[in-house]
């Protein structure tokens, strides 16, 4: 893993968060995006060489709305930056991590994604992402 490329954050109202984040951070969003297959808008903000990436459910199937009804709104996950997504899944799998989904999906911002059970992380939902080429 060569670094954290972003941290989730559930929230309830994008627009709302956006604004809140912005007072926070001292700057706007560079970025919004919907990613349908996860039933999610996103919302993305650049802190340094990390992001901060804002999810609201666009559907209440969603795992982002079954997370809020749960928890409420806060961390959802932390992705971590990999070269070859293929070989860090077979490396982690190997190592005894539970993965969700062997094989990489369509993110949001260009990456490929593979998530990793919090059961096998110390309750932290990972996520491993690769630029797509």
């Amino acid at each position: 893993m060569r670094k954290i490329e972003h941290i989730g954050i559930a929230v309830a109202d994008l627009e709302k968060s956006n604004e809140l984040f912005k007072k926070l951070l001292g700057k706007t969003h560079f970025k919004t995006e919907k990613v349908e297959g996860e039933g999610v808008d996103t919302s993305f903000f650049q802190v340094g060489e990390t992001k901060v990436e804002l999810l609201q459910a666009t559907r209440t199937d969603s795992p982002i709305a079954k997370f809020i009804d749960r928890k409420s709104e806060g961390v959802h996950h932390i992705a971590f930056d990999v070269e070859d997504i293929i070989a860090e899944v077979a490396r982690l799998k190997e190592a005894g991590f539970e993965i969700l989904n062997e094989t990489p999906k369509e993110g949001a911002d260009n990456k490929l994604v593979v998530f990793l059970h919090p059961r096998s992380t110390n309750g932290v939902l990972v996520e491993l992402c690769q630029e797509k080429f």
